[in-house]
């Protein structure tokens, strides 16, 4: 049994006469241990999945499961014991009014965890911040540090499952590798599970085993990483997004 499975899930947000079918029928399922991918340009209905994962999207169609326990309607307080969510902007998903060590505590608190300076501390140390940057407000970090503070955050729960929505998108592109470099390690030391959602394609075949194409909130197709380093992809839809992803990149490096 997969560790994750989402089953003909959909999602509609508004009322009659003004209803957005963000997601339609997208299935797939992740194994435990896994760092799976979702692709898509803006708007392809991909950050809409993490957010139904863990509730933050209304499921109007469908069936999410976790370890074959059923995720219909309000997720329990355990739950995010063992999944947790890395948020595409670490300049909006800090409050700024808190320090790295209230960020921090604020989980460990609401799980009554012991240990917390300790914990804390740990944390800090497994992404590469010292313990001068405790206590420091997000305005003093840079965006880089900021997701850091995102990913300690994240992992202070000792999850077993990290969902990823553009983790890196908002940062510069030398900042962007040694993120990733860090997630790739902490998924390897840790053992834990990915769904990583990204609009790049060299990110998802960096960190991610097998992706899933979206547009217009369909699954196009599902591919493994060596199908798309390989550019086996079946769907006209994946080798435009393919190309357009050389193109922008071969662009990009004739700038610098």
């Amino acid at each position: 049994m997969a560790l994750i499975e989402v089953d003909n899930l959909s999602v509609t947000f508004g009322h009659a006469g003004s209803r957005v079918q963000a997601v339609r029928g997208v299935s797939f399922a992740v194994d435990k241990g896994e760092s799976y991918g979702i692709v898509g340009e803006s708007g392809s209905g991909k950050s809409t999945v993490l957010r139904a994962l863990v509730g933050l999207a209304p499921v109007t169609g469908g069936r999410l499961t976790i370890e074959g326990r059923d995720l219909a309607g309000r997720r329990p307080a355990d739950f995010y014991r063992k999944v947790q969510m890395v948020f595409q902007d670490p300049y909006a998903s800090l409050h700024p009014r808190h320090t790295v060590d209230q960020v921090l505590a604020e989980p460990l608190s609401i799980h009554r965890f012991p240990d917390r300076g300790a914990r804390i501390a740990r944390a800090l140390e497994d992404v590469g911040l010292g313990p001068g940057f405790r206590f420091r407000y997000p305005h003093q970090l840079s965006g880089g540090q900021r997701q850091r503070v995102a990913i300690a955050r994240a992992l202070i729960l000792e999850p077993e499952v990290l969902l990823l929505d553009e983790p890196t998108s908002a940062l510069d592109a030398s900042i962007q590798a040694e993120v990733l470099n860090l997630l790739d390690r902490l998924r390897a030391e840790r053992g834990l599970t990915y769904i990583l959602v990204s609009h790049d394609l060299a990110v998802v075949a960096h960190m991610c085993e097998r992706l899933l194409v979206m547009q217009h909130g369909q699954a196009v197709e599902e591919l493994t990483r060596e199908d798309l380093r390989g550019r086996a992809a079946a769907k006209e839809y994946t080798k435009a997004l393919l190309t357009a992803s050389e193109g922008y990149r071969a662009a990009a490096e004739t700038a610098t």
